[in-house]
């Protein structure tokens, strides 16, 4: 006979899962962001090339070793590398926690410029490390941009809302002020006007106001004014300023370099003239044209194709800096990625349209192409924390 229990039946149980319950803290994707490291290991290159050609028939500057710079820019990319990863295997809470030293570090190395730098071109930016100059003002670039993010962070990701308050734009500002005032002592105004249009590019995306946004705007144009009309600003960058709007001023003078520069990228044509054969650049008429007006070489020896790919790849980075911005977990993450889409990209701007004669000449180098140490290490740094954000943006959270 059965014996029937008032027991309910027992349902059969599911064996749990050998993955581990996603937290804030896992990784969100299974990879890097494998479209920004290619098209910055592409740029590298190329811009790699593009320093051993400008430099390879210049004896005055290789003293006659071809190599010279080659051999240079390859240390400058490993070092840039070891740099890049040490960021990106950095967990990301560790990244907020040395933001702050980070950021005293460059407005020590700014201060150790204005005592003890070695002026070139009429701006005291440098300092000298044995056989190594280190420009730290390429490095407050990036200090700011995490600096200011993280105040914004700490100050409003316990609150809600999505805007930001009156103090905390102060308080941005005040972080911002502190490396913009000694890089104008330098004087650099070239690093000035990337890190101003940085500065304002991480205010509009951390929240700031339409009235503070609108204020800083005709702040700056006024101080720009008021600048030229006291005679804060040396000749020779008075003379750059009115070279720019009339190339034809002083042709020998301070129009030379933009003269120069437009006829090397013309003479590019379609398809340019072949590596290492461009005729302006393997005779030196442009003027530091392994840094600065590196994009001539591209324009004359790659042409209008050539540099056209350089100017996509660039596009490429800003774009995938401004996709982590938008997935990233957190207030920092967001801002930081924003900050560095916006350096890179007026600095690219500043630095092409000064080849192609739209922009004045300021002296500021192409991210990732242009050779340098500093730049490209500031540079690979921030590659480093974007994929670092990428990698550690908040999933589903468990509760």
């Amino acid at each position: 006979m059965t014996v029937l229990s008032n027991r309910p039946t027992a349902r059969p149980t599911t064996r749990p899962s050998s993955r581990p319950l996603r937290t804030a803290s896992s990784l969100r994707a299974p990879g890097l962001d494998w479209l920004l490291m290619l098209a910055a290991l592409a740029l590298v290159t190329l811009g790699t090339l593009l320093v051993w050609s400008a430099t390879s028939t210049r004896a005055d500057l290789t003293g006659g070793d071809p190599n010279a710079y080659l051999r240079k820019q390859l240390v400058n990319v490993a070092i840039g590398l070891v740099l890049m990863v040490a960021v990106l295997a950095t967990d990301h809470r560790w990244v907020r926690i040395l933001a702050p030293l980070a950021y005293l570090a460059s407005v020590g190395g700014l201060v150790m410029v204005l005592v003890a730098g070695s002026t070139i071109n009429g701006s005291r930016s440098w300092i000298q490390l044995g056989g190594m100059s280190i420009q730290p003002a390429e490095f407050a670039k990036l200090a700011v941009v995490i600096g200011m993010a993280l105040v914004v962070a700490e100050r409003t990701e316990r609150r809600w809302g999505r805007g930001v308050r009156s103090v905390e734009v102060v308080a941005m500002l005040a972080i911002a002020g502190v490396p913009a005032a000694l890089i104008l002592l330098q004087p650099d105004l070239g690093t000035m006007l990337v890190l101003s249009a940085t500065v304002f590019g991480v205010l509009a995306v951390a929240g700031a106001g339409r009235l503070w946004l609108a204020g800083l705007t005709f702040g700056a144009v006024g101080g720009a004014v008021a600048a030229v009309s006291m005679g804060v600003l040396k000749p020779y960058q008075v003379d750059r300023f009115l070279a720019f709007t009339n190339p034809g001023l002083d042709p020998r003078g301070a129009g030379y370099n933009t003269e120069q520069a437009r006829i090397a990228v013309g003479n590019g044509g379609l398809f340019g003239q072949g590596l290492f054969d461009g005729s302006q650049t393997r005779s030196g008429f442009v003027p530091e044209q392994h840094t600065d007006f590196i994009f001539t070489v591209a324009g004359e020896e790659l042409g209008l194709v050539g540099a056209g790919v350089l100017i996509l790849l660039v596009t490429v980075l800003i774009w995938r800096a401004l996709a982590i911005s938008a997935q990233a977990g957190d207030l920092f993450g967001r801002v930081a990625a924003a900050g560095i889409a916006c350096w890179w990209g007026f600095q690219a701007f500043q630095n092409i349209g000064m080849c192609l004669g739209i922009m004045p000449v300021t002296g500021v180098p192409l991210p990732f192409v242009s050779y340098g140490g500093s730049s490209l290490f500031a540079g690979m740094l921030a590659l480093g924390l974007l994929q670092n954000i990428h990698l550690r943006s908040a999933g589903p959270v468990r509760r």
